[in-house]
């Protein structure tokens, strides 16, 4: 990347931090996935029980290998589950909770969109800690352009990589179906850490997820 442009991005980082953290979130900065992984893995305490939302970030940062293999937590895997709303479900008393997010705000706001809605209730309310993981490619201005981001990228590109048969998939763009499949259901923005530093916001300097 241009040292001009990477320069920019990391100023909008820094102003996203500072906004997030005067939001009661609390914030890390990474410089890559690996260190992303490490400090994961220094937050997670012997005997936790974890569990995750739907999330191609986690994916290719190999958040769910690590979470697979590690002896020290207990993972609730919705991804090998006879029934994953079962997980679902038992996620919301958890530890900690791992997601990425759709869109994270310069003015430090998180925008979710949601097919069942268990990944945006778990971040509102129940599992004791959630850390969010997000590339700086989910950095926006504001939530109408975390909006444009969902209905344009994010969206249509799950919706692909679900196989799924909704508008979006094919044109490339939401148009606000009422497809059966349609995973957009739930719309959130998260303002506020209500409890100081439950939400762990960690942002990396690299491209991750839709």
């Amino acid at each position: 990347m241009d040292a001009n442009l990477k320069t920019t991005i990391e100023n909008h980082i820094e102003t996203c931090k500072t906004k997030l953290e005067s939001h009661k979130f609390k914030v890390d900065v990474v410089e890559n996935g690996y260190e992303c992984l490490e400090l994961i893995d220094s937050l997670l305490q012997e005997g936790e029980v974890v569990s995750v939302g739907g999330s191609m970030t986690l994916f290719e940062m190999g958040v769910i290998d690590y979470l697979e293999k590690s002896d020290k937590i207990t993972y609730l895997d919705r991804y090998h589950a006879e029934d994953p709303f079962e997980v679902f479900h038992q996620a919301l008393t958890c530890d900690t909770y791992i997601m990425s997010t759709n869109a994270l705000t310069i003015d430090g706001q998180l925008y979710n969109v949601d097919g069942n809605g268990n990944r945006v209730a778990a971040l509102t309310f129940g599992p004791d800690r959630v850390l969010v993981i997000a590339g700086w490619n989910k950095l926006v201005k504001d939530i109408p352009s975390a909006i444009e981001r969902v209905e344009q990228i994010a969206a249509p590109a799950n919706c692909v990589r679900l196989n799924k048969t909704t508008p979006c998939a094919s044109l490339g763009h939401c148009t606000d179906c009422s497809h059966q499949q349609r995973i957009c259901g739930s719309k959130v923005i998260t303002t506020e850490s209500h409890l100081r530093n439950r939400i762990h916001v960690i942002i990396v300097k690299e491209d991750f997820g839709y």
